[in-house]
């Protein structure tokens, strides 16, 4: 029986126990048969040989499975081309500036921070933004607040207690969330006195020295936006926070770096990073029509003609999502948001005069999150697709749909492994352990990202869903908030459906000596179960903790 405090990591610690169990029966079923009569029964045999004749069926699952594959390849090639781009221009990593702001010269700065229901780390915010080290006189922050609970008051009691004691910090609250993010941006634009634009979400922790590492490299009139990479406050509170901040690592290590060195269009991610002023103004400023304006603003101001910096090697920390749920909606609006910007972004890209290279990166860029339909597409096809396969000869499915399968899956393992071996060259091989399940994760996140990329082909607007924060950075804090904890809904019923269904294509290929194919198939089920089981479990167990540690009361500790 799962223990309800840590329900949803047993399952994840339930289906490695699985995979490992297959493994062991499947090399026991090969041991007794003998690894030499099973080759040759299967590959040698030809006594069935042309009694299988293709036919209109067939050819309707086949050449839809194969077009689907091969799409599928194809962004899973980009991702070696990334890992290429990366190396092949390492020289080009930026680390020091060009030339530097004298003292007196250093330009004024807005440190912007938009929040929305942050009770739990709106304290935390604040007070590293006000130890930043930079001259006052030159300095002002602007929490600009939506929120419409509790954050409200615990945001204006601090605000006056750092104002107090002389920090140059204004409370801007609106009543209504138009635009969202966006719309909160611009609003503090309106009174903003700086000539560049610093940004940190909520979860941010900026080092003291951030603007001072990053405000000299705008001392090149061209450079627009510095972005800076993310680190994870509590990146092992859990086998799920691990995964996330494999996945985030790949993303800040190969994507930015292989683009950003490389001369191409790269995005400025939300948070954690700075801005000139007159870049946003002539981009056209923030704008709410997509869920990623920062993607969006991003390409605008590049096709201006702006230079866009990234330093991999300035960290800012922030929380990981701690909860399946959380997780699920960050990835959705992110997926949403990516493609809405490919539908009105590309064709101004197709259109300038950017080089060749640069339309087709942004073309990956934009739309490589198309590949999650596809993957339903893929799971729905698959079983049928295996069992026509089987029939038609093994050197075909050797030959033919191993090499595009590998392709379309295993470049995801690379890809985030040699990020790992980037930033950890002493201990990344640990990371290995978690190899499997952060395939299956990818997986596991089809459901919800399909519905979100379709909600964006068809035009459907929705609202901005915020990813909730609860303070979270080691296993002796609680999640304390239930009512920052999003609605299950019919997905995750959905992902354990889908789940069954791929086991059922397990025990089908083990029935039919198709063992090659087990290791894949298992990466379905894992995926969509723990998934699907994570996210139901901890909806019914809201409330327990994961430790002993709690909030006496809905303001932050110290208020």
């Amino acid at each position: 029986m799962l223990k309800p405090v840590i329900a949803p990591y047993d399952s994840v610690e339930f289906m490695d126990l699985t995979l490992t169990s297959s493994s062991l029966a499947m090399a026991f079923i090969l041991a007794s048969k003998g690894l030499a009569g099973y080759f040759r029964q299967h590959f040698l045999d030809k006594t069935f040989q042309g009694l299988y004749q293709v036919n209109a069926f067939d050819l309707g699952l086949l050449i839809p499975y194969f077009i689907v594959l091969i799409i599928l390849a194809g962004y899973g090639a980009h991702r070696y081309w990334l890992v290429y781009l990366y190396y092949k221009n390492k020289k080009n990593k930026t680390t020091e500036p060009a030339a530097y702001f004298r003292d007196e010269e250093l330009p004024r700065v807005t440190v912007q921070l938009p929040i929305f229901n942050e009770q739990y780390v709106v304290d935390r915010l604040l007070d590293a933004v006000c130890r930043l080290d930079y001259p006052k006189e030159k300095l002002d922050i602007q929490l600009l607040d939506d929120s419409t609970d509790e954050t409200v008051e615990v945001a204006r009691i601090l605000v006056d207690r750092y104002a107090a004691l002389g920090h140059p910090v204004t409370y801007l609250h609106r009543d209504n969330r138009e635009g969202y993010k966006a719309g909160a941006l611009a609003e503090g634009l309106k009174t903003a006195k700086g000539e560049f634009v610093a940004i940190f979400d909520a979860d941010f922790v900026p080092a003291a020295d951030f603007l001072m590492k990053c405000i000299h490299h705008f001392t090149n009139p061209n450079i627009g936006m510095v972005q800076t990479r993310w680190t994870h406050i509590n990146r092992n509170y859990s086998v799920l926070t691990q995964v996330e901040a494999i996945l985030l690592d790949g993303h800040f290590v190969l994507e930015h770096s292989g683009r950003s060195r490389s001369g191409v269009f790269f995005n400025f991610n939300g948070t954690a990073g700075m801005w000139r002023r007159r870049a946003i103004d002539e981009a056209g400023g923030w704008e709410h029509d997509t869920l990623t304006e920062d993607t969006d603003l991003s390409y605008r101001a590049q096709l201006k003609g702006w230079k866009f910096i990234y330093l991999q090697d300035i960290e800012c920390p922030a929380e990981l999502p701690v909860e399946m749920t959380a997780f699920k909606t960050q990835q959705a609006r992110w997926a949403k948001g990516l493609i809405q910007v490919s539908k009105k972004i590309l064709p101004r890209v197709f259109a300038s005069d950017a080089s060749r290279h640069q339309k087709i990166e942004a073309w990956y860029h934009l739309t490589a999150n198309l590949s999650y339909p596809l993957m339903i597409v893929l799971s729905v096809l698959l079983l049928p697709a295996m069992i026509i396969r089987f029939y038609q000869g093994w050197f075909q499915m050797l030959y033919i749909d191993l090499p595009l399968f590998m392709a379309s899956t295993f470049s995801i393992s690379s890809f985030y492994m040699v990020s790992q071996k980037e930033l950890f060259p002493k201990t990344w091989m640990r990371s290995l352990i978690y190899l499997p399940l952060l395939m299956a994760l990818g997986i596991g996140l089809t459901v919800t990202n399909t519905r979100a990329v379709l909600e964006a082909l068809v035009g459907k607007q929705t609202a901005f869903a915020r990813t909730p924060k609860y303070r979270v950075e080691s296993k002796k804090d609680r999640i304390g908030a239930k009512k920052y904890r999003r609605r299950l809904g019919w997905v995750p019923w959905i992902e354990l459906l889908i789940g069954s269904y791929f086991a059922l294509a397990v025990f089908y290929a083990i029935d039919n000596e198709n063992y090659i194919t087990v290791p894949f198939l298992l990466l379905f089920v894992i995926g969509y179960w723990v998934t699907g089981l994570m996210s139901l479990l901890q909806g019914r167990f809201a409330g327990v903790s994961v430790g002993s540690e709690t909030h006496a009361k809905p303001f932050p500790v110290g208020v």
